[in-house]
Formats: C-alpha cells, sequence, structure tokens
C-alpha cells in the first residue's frame, strides 16, 4: 500500500447527524485527526446524512461543538469549506446517481425491483436476497421502468473466490466471496447507501486513509470490489477496535449507564455529557488517546502535541478495550492540578455564576490554588468553594452533626470554639501560617488533638464537612468575618454566645 510519505495524506470523519455524539465516533475523528497531523496533511469533516429517515436537526452542531471543545480543529468541511465540497452527502445526490448508473452501464451493478414483499419472503426463508434480478434482461428491466415499476441498484458482487484486502490494524484480511450478497448501492429514492456514497466521497476529496469501526471490517470486501470496478486507487482502511463497557462485556451503549465497576455512578457516554459534567478537554484528549494506542515509555499523562509526534494507525491494538472511565477521573485530576491559576479561574468562573453566585474574580485568585488538589471534576468547584462567593452577611451557623467532629461531643466542641476565639483576637497577623503555629499550640495546650480542633474551625466557618484548608481559607475570609462565623457556630451549639 502507498506511504504517507509517497501520497498527501488526508484524513476525514464522516459521521451520521442522528443525534448527540458518542464518544467512540469521537476517538475515531481523534485517530484520524492525530494520523493527518502527524503527517502534515489535511483532516476533513463530511455529513454522511443519506439515511434521511435517521437523520436529527440540530445533529451538525453537537459535532462541530465536540471537536471544536476538544481542540481538533478541521481544515475542510461543511462550516469550513474547500475545494472538494459540498462535505454534505444530501447536496451531492447527482454526483452518486451518475457513478451508479456508470457502474450499471458496465455491467458492474444492475437494477432491481424486487419489493419489500420479495424481499420479506427472501429473508423468512433464511437465505437472503437470492439475486433473482441480476441477469434480468435490459429490455425487460427497461420495461419496468417505463411502468414506473420502483427499483434500486445493487453491485455484482464477484460470486467465488475470495477477496483480500490490507487492514493497516490487522494487516491482510481474507474474504470468501460466496459468503457475501450483491449489496445495494443506490436506493429507490434516489440516495447512495453508505457502501457507495463513501467511495465516491473519499475518491473525490483524495482521500489517502480511512479509520473507521471495526463493524465495517465484515463489508470491506464489498469496498474493495467497489473500488476496483470503479477502477479508482483505493485509500488504506484502517479498522479500529470497539470501546467494551467498563466491565468488559459488550459494545459501550449509546445511552448513560451505571456499572458496578464505575463505583455505581453514571458513565458519560456523549460528548455533552463529558462538557456537562466538568472534564477538561485536554483530560478527555489524552484518556481518548490511550483507548487503544500507547504513548509508550510507561507515560500515561502526555499533550496531543507529544501524541501527535509518535501517533500512527499502525500501532493500534487491534484488541477491543474497556472504556476506563475511573481512568479519566484520575486523569481530570491530574490537569486541573497542573492548570495555572488564570485557567483555572476561566474555568471555574462560569460554574459558579451558573450556580448563582457573584464572583469576585480577585477572591477567586486566591481561592484557586487551594482547590487544585481537591477537584476531580471543575464542577467540584460549586459544593467545595461555592461559600467563598455566597453572600457572606446571610451565613448561618452549621448543623451540629458537621459541627462535631469525630470523637467529640457538644460540649467538647463548644469548648474548642470557646478557647479558639481568644487566640485569633490576639493575632496580629491573620496569614494562615500565624494561625497554624497559634492554634497548634492551643491544641495542644487544652489537650485536644489538631485534627479535632482544626476539623471543627473548618466546619465553623464554612458549613461544610468537605472544603479547602482551614487556615488558608480562614485568611481568605479575614480576621473579622472568621471569628464572626466562629461565634455563630458556638451559640448555634450552646444556645449562647458564651
Amino acid at each position: 500500500m502507498t506511504s504517507p510519505s509517497t501520497r498527501p495524506v488526508r484524513t476525514r470523519y464522516a459521521p451520521s447527524p442522528t443525534g448527540p455524539q458518542h464518544i467512540g465516533g469521537i476517538r475515531t475523528a481523534l485517530f484520524a485527526w492525530l494520523y493527518a497531523r502527524r503527517h502534515g496533511g489535511q483532516f476533513i469533516l463530511r455529513i454522511e446524512d443519506t439515511d434521511q429517515k435517521r437523520t436529527v436537526p440540530g445533529s451538525v452542531d453537537l459535532i462541530l461543538q465536540a471537536l471544536d471543545w476538544l481542540g481538533m480543529d478541521i481544515d475542510e468541511g461543511p462550516r469550513e469549506g474547500g475545494e472538494f465540497g459540498p462535505y454534505v452527502q444530501s447536496e451531492r445526490l447527482e454526483m452518486y446517481q451518475t457513478w451508479a448508473a456508470w457502474l450499471v452501464d458496465q455491467d458492474r451493478a444492475y437494477k432491481c425491483f424486487a419489493t419489500p414483499e420479495e424481499l420479506a419472503e427472501m429473508r423468512k426463508a433464511g437465505a437472503g436476497y437470492d439475486r433473482r434480478y441480476r441477469d434480468f434482461p435490459a429490455d425487460r428491466a427497461s420495461e419496468l421502468e417505463a411502468q414506473g415499476k420502483p427499483c434500486v441498484i445493487r453491485f455484482k458482487m464477484p460470486l467465488g473466490g475470495v477477496t483480500i484486502g490490507d487492514d493497516m490494524i490487522r494487516g491482510p484480511v481474507e474474504f470468501d466471496n460466496e459468503q457475501l450478497q450483491d449489496a445495494v448501492l443506490l436506493k429507490s429514492d434516489g440516495y447512495p447507501t453508505y457502501h457507495l456514497a463513501h467511495i465516491v466521497d473519499d475518491r473525490h476529496m483524495r482521500i489517502s486513509h480511512v479509520a473507521r469501526a471495526i463493524e465495517w471490517l465484515p463489508s470491506f470486501p464489498l469496498h474493495i470490489q467497489i473500488w476496483r470496478a470503479l477502477g479508482w486507487k483505493m485509500p488504506q482502511y484502517a479498522h479500529l477496535p470497539v470501546l467494551l463497557n467498563p466491565n468488559g462485556k459488550g459494545k459501550l451503549s449509546k445511552r448513560k449507564q451505571q456499572f458496578a465497576d464505575a463505583g455505581g455512578k453514571s458513565v458519560p457516554v456523549l460528548m455533552h455529557e463529558f462538557i456537562d459534567a466538568g472534564y477538561l478537554p485536554s483530560a478527555v484528549m489524552n484518556f481518548l488517546t490511550n483507548i487503544g494506542w500507547n504513548y509508550g515509555d510507561d507515560e500515561e499523562i502526555f499533550s496531543t502535541a507529544q501524541a501527535m509526534e509518535r501517533f500512527d494507525l499502525k500501532d493500534v491494538s487491534p484488541a477491543n478495550s474497556a472504556y476506563p472511565i475511573a481512568k479519566l477521573d484520575w486523569l481530570n485530576s491530574q490537569y486541573i492540578k497542573r492548570a495555572s491559576v488564570d485557567e483555572l479561574c476561566r474555568l471555574l468562573k462560569p460554574i459558579l455564576e451558573e450556580a448563582g453566585y457573584a464572583v469576585d474574580e480577585e477572591r477567586l485568585k486566591q481561592v484557586v490554588p487551594l482547590l487544585r488538589v481537591r477537584l476531580k471534576s471543575t464542577r467540584d468547584v460549586v459544593p467545595i468553594a461555592g461559600f467563598f462567593f455566597a453572600d457572606w452577611a446571610s451565613f448561618k451557623a452549621p448543623s451540629a452533626d458537621i459541627l462535631i467532629q469525630r470523637k467529640m461531643s457538644r460540649e467538647s466542641t463548644a469548648a474548642v470554639l470557646r478557647g479558639a476565639i481568644p487566640v485569633l483576637q490576639a493575632l496580629e497577623s491573620f496569614s494562615h501560617v500565624a494561625q497554624h503555629s497559634a492554634v497548634t499550640a492551643y491544641a495542644k495546650s487544652s489537650g485536644f488533638k489538631n485534627g479535632q480542633v482544626f476539623g471543627s474551625l473548618r466546619a465553623a466557618v464554612t458549613g461544610q464537612k468537605v472544603s479547602p484548608p482551614t487556615f488558608e481559607t480562614m485568611e481568605i475570609l479575614g480576621k473579622q468575618e472568621s471569628i464572626r462565623r466562629i461565634k455563630l457556630a458556638l451559640q448555634s451549639i450552646t444556645g449562647s454566645e458564651s
């Protein structure tokens, strides 16, 4: 087969606009995109909407949203244009009809007048289409057409021998032609099937490499024969393994599901679910690239640019892979830790505002460094740090179950809070370092453990069981506000301020 060095690399992602983008389709797009970028080629988006009954309005926008969010730039497509358009199949019908007719003229295809009822009978017999119109006389076919009888155009598959194809991932693959049927190329409504349309498009768009799902491997011999019948140079094909459920059993569904080995939580499978769940695009890219392909050097975290330097479709594993969603959560937390303060502020501010908080940007810059090691998702910012941006004047003391720490009682908690107030009031500097030193000394002298004292203060000033570090939080809140909240907590747990 032709190597990238002797043929300009042009890959494509050709989804059907049938609804939200599934993660499996996006991984196919990613592998095609990475291959093109590594070889300095072009990545084309083509919309395959020939199945009009399944087309869902708004789907193209979801496709573009997913690719844009991940940073997968498109060289040619419905939005970008290009010299090989149009890039929507329903706008190219005349071209498919022309080539289907050409195949008929060359005796490589034929018109089939089998009715739905006839086809149903054939299926019931269990043999599939019986090729009854394969050698139908041309004059009889013309008579039926003149009578207005609908017909499809079917490809004349070789009746014997084998078809051998070269898959970039699996190497040579051999198929027995006798096991294959004469597939429909053009439907009676003038729309092509995938079998014809993608070949005509790939040829006219000069596609050099086709990355597609393993489900198309059984159709590979048919497509090879169509390429040969048309006399065109065939691109190299890579049939990608499927994504399995996290438990390794069955193909990953197109619907969100729950799996015990994913902690019982719902597993996102559609791209908008990843966006809504607070995953970073860089983490998702790293995650997807590593399913079925390995960066090497035992490196689990790598940038898209690094992957681009090494990626090759030939290195993709032929084995199906379980969907390692727990790894994505870990990767996302690692990317959050590595993100700059400015980047995290940009990501977290709209989430806080969406939750109803008025975000002070300077305060957000103070808070973000405290959150890096605590966020698995950007959405975690609301339950963990939303209190920083709530109306401080309306803060209410937390309930006793939040205030009272492990192995503490209502009385001991009150004693801790009561004793900490003068210690904090006496501080000239309210830095977290000064607080930590003074409160540690107080805990030692009072006979309480550090965790008990720190935890009681954290709960008192945040009203939460989980929050950023206690003294850094109090430094941001300020001395006056922190002590006010501690007094409110003391009043709540004792019924008085003293």
